[in-house]
């Protein structure tokens, strides 16, 4: 608003006097000042105040001395004196008038017709009209503003443009808007102000005398303005109203500033704001204006960064202007960009003599309170050039480019810097246009590698720049351009759009001219790795550069040997742990196992060396996770060599048959160094760090459960929630220190004096159950080796149990060594003697060693559990051995193969599918041998037979009487309940009871995770008087339903004896559908072998099954017709040969076929004696009788079961 470019404003001070009505600084005004505020203050002095207080009341006295030396005050008093009631009613009217007239100024109320222009009228008038006057021209410019719909006019009006009369029109306009609030909204009223000459001087005298209205005023001609003020004259009026209000009231300037960034109006007014504020500091690092406008294109309000950016490109489209808000923004930041220049520095350039000599020593750097500063600037213009689309000057490019290229001090700012300065040039390779400038970057940039280090290590940071340059070298050299784009994306914080086709020229300066792909990598191996790296260390580290050089696989391509780096940095390592070395390990493994080409397969990594990686662990060599000292490495470079180990094994594994193929077999780590690692120590540990360790844990779980299933045992993790949990925790809690008060002798000879020191060798356990399992290792040995001694009759159960907990919690911790040590420690005396140690190796070729032991265990529960647990546990170990080792040697032996048997088709594949086959038979071996040892173990002793323990017990506790088991001259269920009662019940307490539960949980385990063992074992057979336990003590024996009908029809008489008789237990525990399908074939399967069988054989198989169809028909009532007609067959084909002997058998044929038909009658009412009585017969008779006769009986004998059976059911 040039116009009023000659007015008087009103100053800071006066409107800060205004606002807190100090009249003191009133009074200081001068009188061209003091005339812009006397509405307001007549208007306070003449009016009743809501303030009655003394203060006030000399505040007004003041005032009024201050106005009794006014001319102008008198007119004021005489515009205060009018009614504004009626003429208040009169403007309303008037606005009817027009409302109803279409807003045409034909009639006025308020006016009369005027005999001369407005100017002389209001001159002439008396206080009333010039009030009318006023009020009719503003109320006829706020219509047309209400009309217009937002296009802008400015409307020319004597009364508002008149020089001579402003002051007048401004008293009575103020005047009118403090009588007249409702009719004249002083928001309403601004925004007619816009669009009348001088409107912002009006705007700022009506704000200053009502001074509590800025913010709302503000905030109406901000809400009602342009998205984009520079475009039109109207918002560029608006803007310079805005900030002429700011200049009267600075401290409102950044409040009003925030209302244009919320609303996303008048971009330009926010700027220009920026550039008007002038900070009580003025030695910021960073200048309001550099901060304002990163503020709005890097901060996150997607909806500020467009709108802003659309300022920046319309205001480019217009040719330059020096009033543009704009191009003052520019202006500014040129010159805080030239002010922190070098000194040295030129506007044109350097030549090659200036540079020669300012790579000297002498050179004038950036300086190091500039440093700061010129990183905000760079990002700026990074901002403003890569989000909001400006287009440097030339001159602008020079200057950035002056900037970027200089040299600043070595401190981490100064790395912030040049690593910015970098990154800006990646991402506008145009700035550099010329062959001197191109010159000038490559000086620079060798300049960067030659002070990389010297920057590293002055400035204290472990993320350089010179780890950048690497990156970016070798990014250009695997032409992976995306990545380029990203790394400089994340150095700048924002998103550039960047061309993948404008980086061609810095790729070939960087490949051809400063990295060639051979210094990368002899550069890369000699950079030092990071020390404690961890997550917390940000930015771009040596790990980065040698991962991407890893994958790009430069340095087996150079024959550059990269393992010390990497086991350093390894060493170099702390929680939390880096994203970036798991991918670093993996490419380092594939890097030693895959060669660079097929052509030159010798070009592989080296890996890390068996001494290496012990003297990782040393610390815990003694033993797994041994408390030795303070550990030297700490637990996550422990935790990642352990995951390279395995990593490296499983790979080797899996890339055996392209090894194979060249011929190339890499070295895989022994088992002598697995077995000082202390895997489930480091495991454990990891457990409890995994928010630090990221997904390591994970990781090595998986890994061990492919390669180490014997650590990964379910039984184990539940073990562990048991010594882990709450409740041990608290336990540990009354120690009153970490450190045990016995030591290991003391717990030896406890143990050698035994049982004499029963009760103190107790008091130490209790100790030691109170201890962690870590704090537990040094007392494995001594727990352990004298295992053996507590197997002698007298020792307390109590100690038994107590030791078994103890052996359970360092199994969490060291199982593979503890495993050892109790396997060799439970030989038999005799081979202790012999000294025989058994080691890893051994028990994982043949697990069945754990069995070997004494045999003393087998009848000790709590022994016998840790017997069972390092079982299952080398079983698992055996497949994992069996299957890693056929996958060592079967590819190299199938080459082997593959050459030797050149033109001899179909014969490479023989041996592979050989060697599967038989490394699942020796399994299945191992499995079924260990079961059949265990259930061997089941069976009672000759001394505990005669001590009254029957294996039958468990299965009569759950269910009854066993089948069959009644004598054959006991025809009632009297007799076999009394068989019953008479049962010791000392055979549920015994030892024998308890091994016998804890062997049928472990097959209950192997069964179902094989049932192809149960399948194995069972077609192989064992004692029938193993039925009942294994049937009721082993709840997955069911599936054998499955394959039953398949055991019925194999040759061997013995096995379907077997299965008919384990059919017969499995029906009454499980009374399936299934059970009675399976039941009614192996009756049709006995009818069928009863027409082939011969005599001998006829007897051999009846007698032993015949018993079991009892167990049938208990079970299923159904089967009763089936099993009566069989049994009728039997003794009708056994009569028929007894017969041709001249034996009277016709009686009991007579019998059989009674029984048969009328069951019911056999026993008399009420349960007395049976009608049909069968005779009595002596042993000697049995004995000696045919076998015929023999079956006969026993026929009938079933017959009596049966039926007895079913009626004591009912």
């Amino acid at each position: 608003m040039a116009d009023s470019a000659g007015l008087q404003f009103v100053s800071p001070y006066a409107f800060e006097a205004m606002q807190k009505v100090d009249v003191v600084r009133l009074a200081a005004l001068s009188d061209p000042e003091l005339r812009l505020l006397l509405p307001c203050l007549v208007r306070m002095a003449l009016c009743a105040p809501a303030d009655q207080s003394q203060t006030w009341a000399q505040d007004k006295k003041l005032i009024l001395r201050l106005l009794s030396g006014v001319e102008a005050v008198n007119s004021i008093v005489a515009l205060l004196s009018v009614d504004f009631h009626a003429l208040e009613q009169d403007a309303r009217k008037e606005q009817q008038l027009r409302h109803k007239a279409g807003g045409s100024n034909g009639e006025s109320i308020l006016v009369s017709q005027l005999q001369h222009g407005l100017t002389l009228e209001f001159e002439h008038s008396d206080p009333l009209r010039r009030l009318r006057l006023t009020l009719s021209e503003l109320l006829a410019i706020m219509n047309k503003v209400a009309d217009s719909n937002g296009e802008f006019f400015l409307k020319s009006s004597e009364l508002f443009e008149s020089p001579v009369y402003l002051e007048e029109v401004a008293d009575v306009l103020c005047i009118l808007q403090a009588e007249l609030p409702s009719l004249l909204p002083i928001v309403d009223v601004a925004e007619a102000l816009l669009h009348v000459r001088n409107g912002d001087w009006f705007l700022c005298l009506l704000v200053a005398n009502v001074p509590d209205s800025f913010n709302e005023v503000c905030r109406g001609l901000i809400k009602n303005g342009e998205r984009q003020d520079e475009e039109s004259v109207g918002g560029r009026r608006r803007t310079e109203a805005l900030r002429q209000l700011c200049q009267m009231n600075p401290s409102q300037a950044l409040n009003i500033r925030a209302m244009v960034v919320e609303e996303c109006h008048l971009p330009g007014l926010g700027v220009a704001l920026t550039l008007d504020y002038k900070p009580d500091t003025a030695d910021e690092a960073v200048s309001p204006l550099v901060s304002y406008v990163s503020g709005l294109l890097l901060g996150t309000n997607g909806k500020v960064r467009t709108w802003f950016s659309m300022f920046i490109r319309n205001g480019q489209q217009r040719k330059r202007e020096s009033s543009s808000v704009l191009w003052q923004m520019r202006r500014q930041l040129l010159l805080e960009l030239v002010a922190i220049l070098p000194r040295s520095r030129s506007t044109h350039g350097l030549n090659d003599s200036d540079m020669e000599e300012e790579g000297g020593s002498g050179y004038s750097g950036l300086r190091e309170e500039h440093v700061v500063k010129a990183s905000a600037l760079l990002r700026l213009y990074c901002a403003l050039m890569g989000i909001a689309g400006l287009r440097p000057t030339d001159e602008e490019a020079e200057q950035l480019l002056q900037l970027m290229t200089s040299r600043p001090p070595a401190t981490p700012a100064g790395v912030r810097f040049v690593s910015l300065s970098f990154c800006k040039l990646l991402a506008f390779p145009t700035l550099v246009s010329t062959p001197e400038q191109e010159q000038l970057m490559v000086m620079w940039l060798s300049w960067m590698i030659k002070e990389e280090e010297y920057f590293e290590s002055a400035a204290g940071v472990s993320a350089s720049f010179g780890e950048m340059l690497l990156l970016v070298a070798m990014y250009f050299h695997s032409n992976q351009l995306s990545s380029i784009i990203e790394l400089v994306c994340s150095t700048l914080g924002m998103k550039i759009a960047i061309k993948p086709s404008s980086l061609s020229k810095m790729k070939t300066i960087f490949t051809q001219e400063i990295f060639t792909e051979q210094v990368v990598t002899a550069h890369a191996v000699r950079v030092a790795v990071t020390n404690n790296l961890s997550a917390n260390i940000t930015g771009f580290l040596p790990i980065h550069c040698i991962y991407q050089l890893l994958r790009s696989r430069a340095f087996t391509k150079h024959k550059v040997s990269i393992k010390d780096w990497i086991y350093r940095q390894l060493c170099e390592t702390t929680t939390p742990i880096h994203t970036q070395l798991l991918p670093l390990i993996d490419a380092y493994i594939n890097s030693i196992l895959t060669p660079a080409s097929k052509a030159n397969p010798e070009a592989t990594n080296q890996p890390i060396t068996e001494q290496e990686i012990l003297n990782v662990f040393q610390s815990s060599a003694g033993g797994e996770g041994g408390r030795g000292g303070r550990l030297r490495y700490t637990i996550t470079t422990q935790l990642l060599i352990l995951y390279y180990i395995l990593s490296y094994e499983e790979n080797l594994l899996a890339s055996t048959k392209q090894l194979a193929l060249m011929q190339k077999k890499p070295k895989s780590y022994s088992a002598a160094l697995m077995d000082q690692i202390p895997i489930k120590y480091l495991v454990t540990q990891a457990q409890g760090l995994q928010q630090e360790l990221g997904g390591l844990h994970s990781a090595l779980l998986r890994l061990l459960a492919t390669n180490y299933p014997h650590l990964c045992l379910v039984e184990d993790w539940v073990c562990e929630e048991e010594v882990t949990g709450t409740l041990p925790l608290l336990r540990r809690m009354m120690l009153t220190s970490n450190t045990c008060r016995y030591t290991q002798s003391q717990l030896h000879q406890a143990f050698q004096k035994l049982p004499s020191s029963s009760p103190r060798l107790m008091r130490i356990l209790e100790h030691l159950t109170l201890l962690s399992p870590g704090d537990l290792i040094p007392y494995s040995e001594a727990l352990t080796a004298s295992m053996g001694l507590l197997l002698e009759p007298a020792v307390p159960r109590r100690i038994l149990q107590t030791l078994n907990k103890l052996w359970m919690g360092l199994n969490t911790v060291m199982p593979r060594r503890l495993w050892v040590m109790t396997v060799n420690a439970l030989q038999p005396s005799a081979k202790l003697l012999g000294q025989q140690k058994y080691s890893q190796n051994d028990l994982m070729v043949d697990p069945l060693i754990v069995l070997r032991c004494d045999q003393r265990v087998y009848r000790c529960p709590p022994m016998m559990d840790i017997v069972l647990h390092m079982l299952n546990g080398y079983l698992l170990a055996s497949k994992a051995y069996l299957h890693c080792h056929l996958k060592e040697t079967a590819d190299f032996d199938r080459q082997t193969q593959t050459v030797s048997n050149l033109g001899l088709p179909g014969q490479p594949d023989t041996p592979e599918v050989t060697r599967e086959e038989l490394k699942n038979a020796l399994l299945s071996a191992q499995d079924s041998a260990a079961v059949q040892i265990l259930l061997e173990v089941c069976l009672p002793t000759s001394e505990e037979q005669q001590l009254g323990a029957n294996t039958e017990s468990l299965l009569r506790s759950m269910r009854g009487p066993p089948p069959g088991k009644a004598k054959p001259g006991c025809a009632g269920p009297g007799a076999r309940r009394g068989g019953e009662e008479a049962e010791p019940e000392a055979g549920l307490l015994s030892d024998l009871r308890e091994v016998q539960c804890l062997i049928c949980c472990l097959l209950h385990q192997m069964f179902i995770a094989d049932p192809n063992i149960a399948k194995l074992v069972h077609f192989q057979g064992y004692p029938q008087a193993l039925l009942p336990l294994t049937v009721a003590g082993i709840p997955s024996i069911h599936i054998c339903l499955d394959f039953i009908p398949e055991l019925l029809a194999q040759p061997q008489l013995e096995k379907q004896i077997f299965a008919i008789q384990l059919l017969s237990y499995l029906c009454t525990q499980y009374a399936l559908p299934k059970s009675l399908s399976v039941a009614r074939l192996a009756i049709s399967v006995m009818g069928t072998l009863l027409t082939v069988l011969t005599r001998a054989k006829r007897f051999s198989f009846f007698m032993p099954t015949l018993p079991c169809l009892v167990a049938f028909c208990q079970a299923f009532p159904p089967l009763y017709d089936d099993v009566a007609a069989l049994l009728v067959q039997v003794g009708q084909v056994c009569a028929s040969d007894v017969a041709t002997k001249a034996r009277d058998i016709d009686p009991l044929i007579a019998r059989l076929q009674y029984l048969k038909e009328k069951p019911q009658e056999v026993l008399a009412p009420g349960g007395g004696s049976s009608k049909l009585s069968l005779p009595q017969r002596t042993a000697e008779e049995l004995g000696g009788a045919d076998p015929d006769v023999q079956l006969c009986y026993r026929v009938e004998a079933t017959f009596m079961d049966i039926i007895g059976s079913s009626l004591h059911g009912l």
